[in-house]
């Protein structure tokens, strides 16, 4: 019997190794499975390349696991903000890299590593110091960037309700990035509000069907952005 429910967020994440590159869902805090990280924190795992669509927000979620000394590389569209002090203070103190790709590219690059796509093509960067050293073609007139897929050993994405198949539905923008990069990874961990029963789900509301999710759990009641800020 296919049953993808963890007993705690601490077992599923268990076995990330020291290195890893691990996607972390979220637009700022939006969707951001804050329980996961703190899991992911407490595991212990360092030297961790993560890919983000922002640097953390204040010191709670990405940016604690940052400011615990957890992360050697940061992939993300927009990593500087009003309360992005952690990493800030990491990067001008040479702690931490960064590879800055533009939000277009890293979604398109997150879904190519989904979807097997080898490489594209893109306008995005051309002619900017984001494209030095990278091959571009002119195609039709128009001047292209070759760009990689983002592949990733662990995805932690944030869901509204799930099954023990691993079926995910999502809460309006909390959506985010978690579908693609539950395509793109390895292993993909999912904290979900309500578990419900195989049937539950419509088939037309799944956005992420159980093949790309490997541990589903259950948080009931998770932690609010607006709490963090007391």
């Amino acid at each position: 019997m296919i049953n993808k429910i963890a007993p705690s967020a601490a077992q599923a994440l268990a076995n990330v190794p020291d290195g890893a590159t691990v996607m972390i869902g979220g637009f700022g805090p939006a969707g951001q499975p804050m329980e996961l990280i703190d899991a992911l924190i407490e595991q212990g795992a360092r030297d961790l390349v993560v890919i983000n669509n922002n640097a953390g927000n204040g010191t709670f979620g990405l940016a604690a696991l940052l400011a615990a000394g957890r992360v050697r590389k940061v992939v993300c569209s927009f990593p500087r903000q009003a309360d992005s002090q952690v990493f800030d203070a990491l990067y001008l103190a040479g702690k931490i890299e960064l590879e800055l790709v533009p939000q277009g590219n890293l979604a398109e690059r997150i879904r190519a590593a989904g979807a097997g796509i080898g490489a594209f093509f893109t306008p995005t960067a051309y002619g900017t110091p984001l494209a030095e050293g990278k091959e571009t073609r002119e195609i039709n007139g128009r001047n292209y960037v070759l760009e990689y897929p983002l592949h990733a050993d662990y995805a932690l994405i944030k869901a509204d309700r799930g099954d023990r198949w691993g079926n995910l539905t999502f809460r309006k923008t909390a959506r985010n990035f978690g579908p693609i990069m539950a395509s793109a990874a390895k292993n993909t961990v999912a904290q979900v509000r309500e578990v419900v029963e195989l049937g539950q789900l419509d088939p037309e509301t799944v956005v992420t069907p159980g093949i790309f999710v490997q541990h589903v759990v259950q948080i009931a009641c998770p932690r609010a952005y607006q709490q963090e800020q007391k």
